[in-house]
């Protein structure tokens, strides 16, 4: 059985439309370099206000994905 590891990092999404649309572009967009996305956990829920309207709605996340085994044999 492998044991699993995983490493976290933070991303920031927004969008004019929703706080469910600004976490799906982050998650979209980090996952074009980064593979074996996992998880993500929304920290901080922000926004922006003009004329009494919510105009932007932004997030911030932490992401998890699984770090690949390498196979590596080392020679004793």
């Amino acid at each position: 059985m492998t044991d699993h590891v995983y490493r976290l990092i933070e991303v920031v999404g927004s969008s004019e439309t929703s706080i469910e649309d600004a976490i799906q572009s982050a998650i979209t967009k980090a996952s074009s370099t980064i593979r074996h996305i996992r998880w993500f956990e929304v920290v901080e829920t922000r926004g922006q206000v003009e004329n009494g309207r919510v105009h932007y709605y932004q997030v911030t996340m932490k992401v998890g994905f699984a770090v690949e085994d390498e196979n590596v044999h080392l020679q004793p």
